[in-house]
């Protein structure tokens, strides 16, 4: 029986504390999850690589390590640490779906949770952004809830991919445009890519000049909407219209 963990200073704990900064996660190729559900999700997904936990341990085939509450606390990022904290694999996944999300400069990492929640929901299980908060921010990965592990998630430079991969419609939100979602033709033979921007100055007009197709959601006494907001509904419809 391994003996618990007591000390942050720990040079296994102090690793694995330096994966709370984006340069680790990307030079380890890995991440953190905390609380039962996101572990249990990175588990059957085939990514948990450790578990450090307080009490009790239900995946016996991981490396577990038993710390005292101190050390969770060093470890997490809440502010009432959890039960159990597990460092998963990221894996390189470059499968392109047929409906794709672009986020181009997207900042807030809440609002790129709940997209990548959504993605998942309706159908667009491949991601890519440029410029935009990373994949494995804790935020993300919490408001995500799991939905991380069920998708490709790319980062790429939106406008060689554009021009690279010219058989998708492109479908870029703007605030400007004249056509609104609804008077969109799709169906299920579109192969579609849809491109939201950044919070307060939309998509980039460097990637707004590359798409012919410009959409924005008809809208009563409203301007806009979050970022969020507008991706899911937009992704709801068109899967909605693809499937007839």
């Amino acid at each position: 029986m391994n003996s618990i963990i007591t000390s942050s200073q720990n040079n296994l704990i102090k690793e694995t504390i330096k994966l709370k900064q984006k340069k680790y996660r990307l030079k380890e190729n890995a991440f953190l999850v905390e609380g039962f559900h996101l572990v249990e999700e990175a588990h059957v997904s085939g990514v948990l690589k450790q578990v450090f936990y307080l009490e009790n341990n239900p995946f016996t085939d991981i490396n577990a390590f038993q710390v005292t509450e101190t050390v969770m606390k060093k470890l997490s990022d809440l502010t009432s640490p959890p039960g159990i904290i597990g460092v998963c694999l990221i894996l390189e996944k470059t499968t392109l779906t047929d409906k794709i999300l672009l986020m181009d400069n997207v900042q807030d990492p809440g609002n790129i949770g709940t997209l990548i929640r959504s993605a998942v929901a309706f159908g667009f299980k491949t991601v890519l952004a440029e410029n935009s908060v990373d994949f494995y921010n804790e935020k993300v990965i919490r408001s995500s809830q799991g939905a991380i592990f069920k998708l490709s998630l790319i980062n790429a430079n939106l406008t060689d991919f554009i021009k690279e991969n010219q058989d998708y419609l492109y479908l870029a939100t703007d605030l400007n445009a004249e056509r609104s979602l609804s008077e969109l033709s799709i169906n299920n033979k579109n192969k579609i890519a849809l491109i939201l921007g950044n919070e307060g100055q939309g998509v980039s007009e460097t990637i707004l000049t590359l798409v012919k197709t410009r959409i924005k959601i008809k809208m009563e006494d409203m301007e806009s909407l979050n970022v969020a907001v507008a991706g899911s509904i937009i992704m709801y419809d068109i899967n909605r219209r693809s499937e007839k």
